[in-house]
């Protein structure tokens, strides 16, 4: 993945984090802990980028007050296993939920 491709994806994922409305709990907490929550998914997403067995899978990273969520297809429980270990190295994480499954998505929707 290009450096234009990294920023550009870093600057996405810190316009949807600041820009969405709504929040799963009804506190509301502060800009210093949405900025971190943001840099941790940022952190997580280019650490599974940089892992080039699982560049080609669809895998989403969502943070809330330093808990990690990962969802999305993956083709083994090793390649998901590889997600979480990724995930867990990257310092201010909480916990690392896992939403991941096996498989893929069918067209047939």
């Amino acid at each position: 993945m290009t450096r234009v491709s990294r920023s550009m994806a870093f600057f996405l994922i810190v316009f949807v984090a600041l820009f969405s409305g709504c929040v799963s709990t009804p506190e509301k907490f502060g800009m210093e802990e949405k900025f971190s929550d943001v840099s941790i998914t940022t952190k997580v997403y280019e650490a599974i980028l940089d892992e080039p067995s699982l560049r080609r899978f669809d895998i989403n990273v969502r943070t809330i007050k330093g808990a990690v969520e990962l969802s999305g297809y993956v083709n083994s429980r090793d390649d998901m296993d590889k997600a979480i270990a990724i995930a867990r190295t990257i310092s201010g994480i909480k916990s690392v939920k896992n939403d991941m499954q096996i498989g893929s998505i069918s067209d047939d929707y």
